[in-house]
């Protein structure tokens, strides 16, 4: 991305998109339970106060009544029909690191493979996005947090600690490539979700190759255990690598969330914030939940000057419904050069 004079003067700024990510499936509900919504009304109610705080974005996971994580494709059906109905504008971004069980009887053979998260192209009424990883890595979430962080949680407790820290991702090419396909096909929107230059790369590869004729909204998940860690440099060289016509959103965790956020209020990029990212305060004297967090960030973005986007502002940031015939105008529409044409020499630009 480039920075001109000007840059960062709010009135040369998009309006900040706000994602939201409420549910904190890593957490049970014992954990923060002033926050975690448990019951379908709960949830549905959930993503109802954070848009109305201020998010246009909410990255969703859904619970059963125990309070575990579900991995049933219907109640990911009710829930988005639920929302979709209380709040139409906002966008619904489901959590692509869902797996799915079988319900009826005689299912199991076609839930044996990768078609398990494929099922996402197939959810009813069909979210606006599906985030998606790129490359198979580790995803070690606990990497970087320290014992207060979680202090007095279930992620303290050992088995729980050593399951988040030994996660992956599996995300080879042609899974990847696939999924994409799908998606698309069902007017589902990619949404990426990169550990680092590396992944961006792959992302532009499959763009020269015609195989990801998408929007690149993106965000630079900063978390360490195999993504980058958050600092100003890793930040700094990522953005740098990243398109003019990308849309970047910034994710971390924990105490790191908020200054990073500040970080990209100020530079015209956009934020993610939520009881999945950070529980606390910066102080760690209590626990923070998703609309405080959303609101801390409206009051900050409004002393910078810079204008929140409403949900018909995120929608047309996001490009909500666009899709690319093929590679040439898929690398236009994102910012990137264009392919080489045979026998071309020197650096190639966009007539």
């Amino acid at each position: 991305m480039n920075f001109q004079d000007g840059s960062l003067f709010p009135e040369n700024q998009e309006k900040l998109v706000i994602t939201c990510a409420p549910y904190g499936p890593e957490w049970m509900p014992a954990d923060f339970p002033e926050d975690i919504p448990v019951t379908m009304d709960e949830q549905i109610q959930k993503a109802v106060d954070c848009y109305n705080a201020g998010a246009t974005v909410l990255h969703l996971h859904v619970r059963e009544l125990d309070g575990h994580g579900s991995k049933r494709l219907s109640k990911f059906n009710e829930l988005i029909a639920g929302v979709r109905a209380r709040v139409p504008d906002l966008i619904i971004q489901v959590g692509g690191s869902i797996s799915f069980a079988p319900e009826g009887e005689g299912e199991s053979a076609k839930w044996l493979s990768d078609d398990t998260r494929h099922m996402l192209a197939d959810l009813k009424p069909t979210p606006d996005q599906v985030t998606i990883a790129i490359n198979s890595n580790q995803m070690n979430v606990v990497e970087q947090m320290c014992e207060a962080d979680i202090a007095g949680t279930s992620l303290a407790e050992p088995a729980m600690y050593k399951a988040y820290r030994e996660m992956t991702i599996p995300a080879g090419p042609e899974w990847v490539e696939e999924h994409i396909r799908r998606l698309s096909a069902n007017g589902i929107q990619t949404h990426f979700q990169l550990a680092n230059i590396t992944q961006l790369e792959t992302v532009e590869r499959m763009m020269r190759r015609g195989v990801c004729n998408v929007p690149l909204i993106l965000t630079w998940v900063a978390i360490g255990g195999g993504f980058d860690q958050p600092n100003l440099y890793n930040l700094a060289n990522f953005v740098r690598a990243v398109p003019d016509g990308a849309v970047l959103t910034l994710e971390t965790s924990m105490l790191n969330v908020l200054p990073i956020n500040m970080m990209a209020i100020a530079m015209g990029l956009h934020v993610r914030c939520g009881i999945e990212d950070n529980i606390w305060t910066q102080d760690r004297k209590a626990k923070l939940g998703s609309v405080k967090q959303i609101e801390q960030l409206v009051r900050i973005a409004r002393e910078f000057g810079r204008e929140v986007a409403d949900g018909k502002d995120a929608r047309r940031i996001y490009r909500i419904g666009e899709f690319y015939k093929n590679a040439d105008e898929a690398l236009a529409r994102n910012g990137f050069a264009p392919n080489r044409r045979h026998g071309q020499r020197g650096f190639v630009q966009h007539a």
